[in-house]
């Protein structure tokens, strides 16, 4: 029976989902017996300030918003910006005869119905729906099929939100007084951070070792073409029989990890040399057949790592794009651990694999792909196209990055269910003789694809730039034992090992998952929290930890071992899944990892918590109490080299050599998006030479003030010290004359004179015929010129003190540019962008440089430049910016109504009693009230 006709008795049943786009959808594929409304998110959660809690809680429970004393009993309080949603719930509700709780199939989702249930507290019959893709059929599939609340999901939930509450509102407050203020602790996020510390500081550490070898071209003497190439290239393998040195035969301090032959520059250019005239043959050929199976479909984690990859998309973005794409029908689920696909979906990929295609690339039986995440909290799908038969990307009449993610899920799951890829591997091996005896032997490698199978849908990319995708194809030419080659040239290559790579937002997904560290579907909003904290910023796609980020994994790594230790947190999200399989139960649990209870107790629970050894559980309460052993100051301070050592400041990291107030003392602040392993002992001595501190440049002869230029968080400057005793608070406070420094000019160099005439600015150029004066002022976007409200910007700052009354005149004649002045050249072009297909330049704008592709803006982050940044940051960027959609307008009142209003005022009184009247009037009929709240929700 359908959804229309089980309400047509005239019943009335309210469905509440999570958002007013899902609510939309929804809506439309059931009868007018329903009313669907959005909780929007989650409607009641822990206090976020002690101000939200209730009087009658006091003490430790006002300041966690959990009662540790009392089986951990959270204080839920409704969210402020919620109140409003949850009266018009209640409201909607007292008017239904049954409520559907149709929030997401997670534990979130579960949580959220939770709340929804306690808060409303329904009198009526309640059902938990469930449905992993919004289409007509699945809607109402989940009307008739509802299930009830699944209280173990809902207890692990729980169990996980006060999990992170103590442990942010514990261990933040020691970041507070040993770091600095405004820092955060969490579970995850400290431990995301110390992953990306730590690659830093392999990056530190790293050596760099010099290698050679030698490629060689090598020609058949045949005529080739497309299937038998004339000629091969080779790369140096072994030398009398010892294999040539690579990149992976060096540790990351720079030495031979093995016993290989090292080829320095001399030697390779010798060998090169002795072979320019020998004579080549081919030793051995080997084949190999290739077989490469399709990729398994989608889920959360890999569709964020390939997104990253193919379409320049952060985690945060893609997961947004993808939110979009589910609310409004075209795809399941993108919160899932699972890569199982349906009997329907299975069905829809082959009959799509046959359509487009052909029977040729379809295999005999359906693929599967069972393999889950271990303790996958969801029990999806994997991540397709919706419905029961998919919509190709051109059929769906999407645009711009919803389009692009959905043609990449649509190609993935589609491939899924193709034949494999199958070719031949070929390894060809070349010897020759060099002049002066010495054996060399050549490698060249080859692969040929003799039937594409799914790659003709789809291929994985890579997170190395250059590595070579799956589907790329290297021919040999057709060669067999003995037959001769002639060299037609042998070059000499030098190369470097190079420091491991920075984790991108692809990588470090791919480490938390592979480590079992938090779940998937929350690895978006924890790169999101560390790069928003300032604990990592971005370099291209590479993510840098800041300083600051050393210093807090460094006291996390001494004093809260456990707590950032890898195997811990991956314990705990074992037993977090314990509880969510009900072999746990929650209140022992958080008694022991917050209290210390049991054996651990027994063994010093804080220290054991704190340097790794004994019970996974040990006390925090104690370990977060005794902050006597941390000493701040050794916490914050790295040493450089040649006795320097780089400090974490509360303004900021600095180097510093010698001690504060010492004879030779010197100090310079480092620059925030400095990455850390470019911070040399040479850079560092190049910093501290630099002119710091106040430089006294003389007395002002005209108010005897000293005139100081100093160094500012702005950038150079020039100020006066007043005297003692002026006031500089209150009705009579005097400020200081201050004026920054011209970009021609520096510190060590600017002159009293120059201060002076800084400081007299602005300077009244004159006045113009209707005598309005006009002032030459430097602002934060430059020299600029005013005449009352009309300002002019000026080419040079030295015109601030050269222009003339008439050239002022002049500048002022001219039309007036609105809001810009004439379009300046692009700093750097990156190329055209995938979405808009528009070519993407980077120019420099009024709050700095930004890319754009003549429809979106987007202002570079700290840690991007103009220098180096990428065409696949720019994308990245400008994909982000579209995500966020438009900004939203203030509505602005309207002045007319004022306007009327204040030539009015006889009327006043009289529109007092009307109001009032009207207020009396609506007390006195309530019934029609609400007969007309019934009407509304019928609509």
């Amino acid at each position: 029976m359908s959804p229309t006709s089980e309400t047509a008795k005239g019943g009335r049943r309210l469905v509440i989902v999570e958002s007013p786009a899902k609510a939309k959808t929804i809506k439309g594929y059931l009868g007018p017996g329903y009313v669907v409304e959005a909780s929007v998110g989650h409607i009641r959660d822990l206090p976020n300030g002690a101000a939200e809690v209730p009087e009658k809680y006091t003490g430790e429970v006002r300041r966690l918003g959990v009662d540790v004393e009392h089986d951990f009993q959270p204080i839920y309080v409704v969210n402020a910006d919620k109140k409003a949603q949850v009266r018009k719930l209640k409201e909607l509700l007292a008017e239904s005869d049954e409520l559907f709780l149709a929030t997401d199939e997670d534990r979130e989702g579960e949580a959220i119905a939770w709340h929804l249930q306690e808060v409303l507290k329904p009198k009526v019959p309640v059902h938990r729906m469930v449905f992993h893709e919004i289409t007509k059929d699945a809607i109402r599939d989940a009307v008739a099929n509802p299930r009830e609340l699944n209280q173990r999901m809902v207890d692990a939930q729980e169990t996980r939100r006060i999990l992170d509450r103590l442990y942010g509102y514990e261990v933040s407050p020691v970041l507070w007084k040993k770091v600095m203020p405004r820092l955060s602790a969490g579970r995850v996020q400290s431990v995301a951070t110390r992953l990306v510390v730590e690659r830093e500081r392999e990056r530190i550490a790293f050596r760099s070792a010099e290698y050679w070898d030698l490629t060689g071209t090598f020609s058949t003497g045949r005529t080739g073409d497309a299937s038998d190439p004339s000629t091969l290239v080779a790369r140096l393998n072994t030398v009398d029989g010892r294999r040539v040195a690579q990149g992976r035969d060096f540790g990351p301090d720079g030495q031979l990890k093995s016993d290989v032959l090292h080829l320095d520059e001399a030697n390779a250019r010798s060998l090169a040399a002795a072979l320019a005239d020998s004579s080549f043959a081919v030793r051995s050929v080997e084949s190999k057949p290739y077989r490469r199976s399709p990729y398994a479909p989608f889920r959360t984690t890999t569709l964020q790592q390939e997104a990253s990859r193919k379409l320049g998309f952060g985690a945060k973005a893609t997961m947004q794009v993808a939110q979009k794409l589910y609310e409004n029908g075209f795809i399941t689920y993108m919160r899932t651990d699972s890569t199982t696909l349906s009997d329907t979906a299975i069905s829809a990929a082959r009959a799509q694999v046959t359509q487009l295609y052909g029977a040729n690339y379809l295999p005999d039986k359906p693929r599967t792909y069972a393999g889950k995440v271990k303790n996958a909290q969801e029990a999806h799908e994997a991540i397709r196209p919706s419905g029961d038969r998919f919509r190709t990307p051109a059929e769906t009449g999407l645009t711009g990055d919803q389009f692009r993610l959905y043609e990449l899920i649509w190609k993935r799951t589609v491939a899924s269910q193709m034949k494999d890829a199958v070719g031949n591997s070929v390894t060809v091996k070349i010897a020759g003789r060099a002049s002066d005896g010495r054996q060399a032997e050549f490698t060249a490698s080859g692969k040929t694809i003799t039937f594409h199978g799914f790659m003709k849908a789809y291929v994985e990319g890579a997170d190395d730039p250059n590595a070579e995708l799956d589907d790329r194809e290297r021919r040999l030419p057709l060669v067999a034992e003995g037959d001769a080659l002639s060299s037609e040239e042998i070059s000499v290559d030098g190369h470097a090992t190079k420091p491991p790579a920075r984790y991108t937002e692809a990588s470090l997904v791919k480490e938390l998952e592979e480590r079992e560290i938090g779940r998937p579907s929350t690895y978006a909003s924890i790169i999101g929290t560390i790069l928003d904290r300032g604990y990592v910023f971005k370099k291209g796609t590479a993510l840098v930890p800041s300083f600051l980020s050393f210093a807090v994994v460094n006291l996390l790594e001494k004093h809260f071992g456990r707590l950032v230790d890898y195997d811990f947190t991956a314990k705990m999200e074992d037993d977090l899944d314990r509880i969510a399989r009900g072999e746990a139960q929650s209140v022992p649990w958080l008694k022991r990892f917050y209290f210390g209870e049991g054996d651990a107790a027994t063994a010093g629970a804080a220290s054991a918590a704190g340097n790794g050894d004994g019970d996974h559980l040990g006390g925090l309460k104690e370990l977060v109490t005794d902050l006597g052993a941390i000493d701040a100051r050794e916490i914050s301070s790295f040493p450089v080299g040649e006795g320097i050592v780089l400090r974490v400041g509360r303004y900021g990291p600095y180097v510093e050599r010698g001690e504060k107030d010492s004879e030779g003392h010197q100090r310079a602040d480092v620059q925030d998006d400095l990455a850390p392993d470019e911070l040399t002992v040479e850079y560092a001595e190049e910093l501290l030479a630099k002119p710091s501190g106040d430089f006294e440049l003389g007395a002002d002869p005209v108010s005897g003030n000293q005139i100081v230029a100093k160094d500012g968080r702005y950038g150079p400057y020039v100020t006066e010290i007043l005297p003692e005793g002026t006031p500089k608070t209150g009705k009579n406070a005097v400020k200081p004359r201050t004026a920054s420094l011209f970009k021609s000019m520096a510190l060590d160099t600017v002159t009293l004179d120059d201060a002076l005439k800084l400081m007299s600015l602005p300077r009244v150029v004159g006045v113009d015929a209707e005598g309005v004066e006009i002032t030459a002022q430097n602002g934060r976007y430059g020299p600029y010129l005013k005449k009352g409200t009309d300002s002019r910007s000026l080419e040079t700052e030295d015109q601030l003190f050269s222009i003339t009354l008439d050239e002022a005149l002049a500048i002022y004649a001219q039309p007036k540019q609105r809001g810009r002045a004439a379009a300046k050249p692009p700093l750097k072009e990156l190329g055209v962008d995938p979405v808009s297909e528009k070519p993407v330049v980077v120019k420099d704008g009024r709050f700095g440089p930004y890319v754009t592709d003549g429809e979106t803006n987007a202002t570079l982050r700290t840690g991007d430049s103009v220098e180096e940044i990428t065409p696949e940051r720019g994308f990245e960027l400008l994909a982000e910016k579209r995500a966020k959609g438009p900004a939203k307008k203030t509505a602005k009142k309207a002045p007319a109504k004022k306007a009327a209003a204040k030539k009015a005022p006889a009327k006043k009184t009289a529109a007092k009693k009307t109001t009032a009247a009207k207020t009396t009037a609506a007390k006195k009929a309530p019934a029609k009230k609400t007969a007309a709240k019934k009407a509304t929700a019928a609509e």
